[in-house]
């Protein structure tokens, strides 16, 4: 399900966001949304991206998902509408890599969890997703392959 994890620094990385604070049973209808802005907004500035869309958590899930919904960029755009200039931090994180569909993201990071338990590594509220396959490209779902990267303390 997840390959090896790995404890890595992940570097800062600037990136154009959309911040979302939504129920978590909307989470597919406004992750479209944002998606399409944050695309729309890069390409109309011919800004490069410069990397694989990232959902960046602030906090684990409850009823709500309070994170960004961002794309590396080469250099900062001009803030449109929710769309602004924002960044990844730099952290120690512990890494993996799921391959499968996005609905089996949570057991994925259960599965993550679970080895930092028994690796004695203690996460912080933060955490983020990289979607490393495009799914209008890939369109086998069992093919998606999604980082995890979960900040440590």
């Amino acid at each position: 399900m997840i390959t090896d994890p790995q404890i890595v620094d992940s570097p800062e990385v600037a990136t154009a966001a959309v911040r979302l604070l939504i129920p978590a049973n909307e989470i597919a209808e406004h992750m479209d949304d944002a998606v399409m802005e944050l695309v729309e907004a890069i390409l109309d500035q011919d800004v490069e991206f410069a990397g694989p869309m990232v959902a960046l958590h602030f906090r684990r899930p409850t009823t709500t998902f309070d994170c960004e919904l961002a794309f590396p960029i080469a250099s900062p755009i001009d803030e449109v509408g929710r769309v602004v200039n924002s960044r990844l931090p730099s952290a120690k994180v512990v890494r993996t890599v799921y391959q499968g569909p996005y609905e089996g993201l949570a057991a994925a990071w259960g599965d993550l969890q679970a080895w930092m338990a028994a690796n004695a590594v203690v996460g912080t509220e933060m955490f983020m997703e990289r979607y490393l396959t495009n799914p209008d490209v890939v369109e086998d779902p069992a093919q998606y392959q999604t980082e995890l990267n979960w900040v440590i303390a």
